[in-house]
């Protein structure tokens, strides 16, 4: 059995989900949905409880810290999908058509709010002109408002606070000599709507190469040596995801490889499958889900040695 405690800001979509469960046959009691604007208070004693045993959570670092904290109390199992600052590196020798809908797609994922949104996108020095043109007018042709009507792609983000966040990012990088290809500046009127993006030369003491963007904002940065994006690309606390786009098998695996990262995609933009482990490593959490290793999080291995 088990207890799902959704996002203060979308309790909707778990409601859903539990009533399609409901419909399906799941017994009542075996998935129980509890909403709340407390949290803490609420899911503290659910934490601390002794019948409690294992704690699924997705969220930020800083969360998934204290409740690491608090799961230690008892000794309880953990899986924690955290904080992500996700690489995107684009080679020379890339498909550079190929390498604009790859980061369209890692871009874009829920208008970028999404914990594998590519984060700091690395783009050799030779092709950034090129590549920062064509994902412009790609994203220049991206219809924004309302996500309930029909071909909007860009919709709103999830609050204030967001559109807050990202207009704070784009100014700092902007006041560190970031050029703007694309948008850059909160919109007028009503809703948390903020423009798709994109800024070129953006340097790593920014802070949204520190943390995530959480919005429809791509930054763009040079590189120019292999092993010099790879030490850029690891430099940071957060291991989730990365992405490599090059023509060169070779050079793409040796990259991969070298990548900090619980997940990377070569080639390819979206890196989410139900059949494999979706996880990542240092702070952007423990476990994994997904396909069988992710139902091996929820069981524990019993061994029983008889002689008859």
């Amino acid at each position: 059995t088990s207890v799902v405690k959704p996002a203060e800001q979308t309790p909707l979509c778990t409601l859903a989900i539990a009533g399609i469960l409901h419909a399906a046959g799941v017994p009542a009691g075996v998935v129980n949905v509890v909403t709340t604007s407390d949290p803490g208070a609420v899911m503290t004693p659910m934490i601390l409880d002794e019948r409690s045993r294992k704690l699924s959570f997705t969220g930020s670092t800083a969360v998934g810290k204290k409740l690491l904290e608090q799961c230690a109390q008892t000794v309880m199992r953990t899986s924690m999908e955290l904080g992500g600052n996700a690489p995107f590196i684009v080679f020379d020798d890339a498909d550079l058509d190929a390498a604009v809908e790859g980061a369209l797609a890692a871009k874009m994922r829920n208008i970028g709010q999404a914990c594998t949104a590519a984060n700091r996108i690395f783009v050799h020095r030779d092709v950034i002109d090129e590549f920062g043109e064509r994902l412009a007018a790609r994203l220049a042709d991206l219809p924004m408002g309302r996500g309930t009507e029909p071909g909007v792609v860009v919709g709103p983000l999830i609050d204030g606070a967001a559109v807050a966040k990202v207009t704070e990012l784009v100014a700092d990088a902007r006041a560190r000599g970031a050029r703007v290809l694309l948008g850059g500046e909160a919109l007028d009127g009503p809703g948390n709507f903020y423009p798709a993006t994109v800024l070129v030369d953006v340097p790593d003491d920014a802070q949204m190469c520190h943390t995530e963007i959480f919005g429809p904002v791509a930054s763009l940065t040079p590189f120019d040596t292999e092993d010099e994006v790879v030490t850029r690309a690891n430099d940071t606390p957060y291991g989730l995801v990365g992405y490599v786009y090059t023509e060169g098998l070779r050079r793409g695996l040796r990259v991969c490889e070298a990548l900090d990262s619980g997940m990377v995609g070569l080639n390819q933009g979206v890196v989410s499958n139900p059949a494999a482990p979706f996880g990542g490593v240092k702070e952007s959490g423990l476990g994994r889900e997904g396909g069988l290793t992710g139902i091996d999080e929820f069981l524990e291995t019993k061994y029983i040695g008889m002689q008859m």
